[in-house]
């Protein structure tokens, strides 16, 4: 099997996963999986499309990561491992990641600030006098 290249992004994440054949090894920016993400919950988001398509150790990955925080990163890789396992095998596992809501770029972004209040959407305090 060759090297499959795929992109997921999330907010303003943007994950380059590259997925060959091997024994599970995950390598991000260079690190490992747990060296990189230290809660368990990230890590967790990460193998989740390993987990639903039952091919846990089967897959080594090398992702590049760039942009916003930890946990839209790992959402990012999310949807970038659950494009790359499509092209490996689409009849296999595309229907169970779809079903999973793993191939579905979440489109929520952050909403930009407005000019004349403190936020997006707060306003600064009315005073009638």
């Amino acid at each position: 099997m060759e090297q499959i290249h795929a992109l997921g992004r999330r907010k303003a994440a943007v994950a380059r996963v590259y997925l060959v054949a091997g024994t599970g090894e995950i390598l991000i920016n260079g690190r490992s999986l747990d060296s990189y993400f230290a809660e368990d919950a990230l890590r967790y988001i990460v193998n989740q499309p390993f987990s639903v398509t039952k091919t846990e150790g089967q897959f080594d990955l090398k992702v590049t990561v760039v942009g916003g925080g930890i946990k839209g990163q790992a959402e990012a890789i999310r949807l970038g491992i659950a494009r790359a396992l499509c092209e490996v095998d689409k009849e296999a596992y595309r229907s169970t990641l779809k079903a999973a809501g793993f191939l579905t770029r979440d489109a929520r972004e952050v909403e930009r600030k407005k000019p004349g209040q403190p936020g997006a959407r707060r306003r600064f305090q009315f005073s009638k006098r």
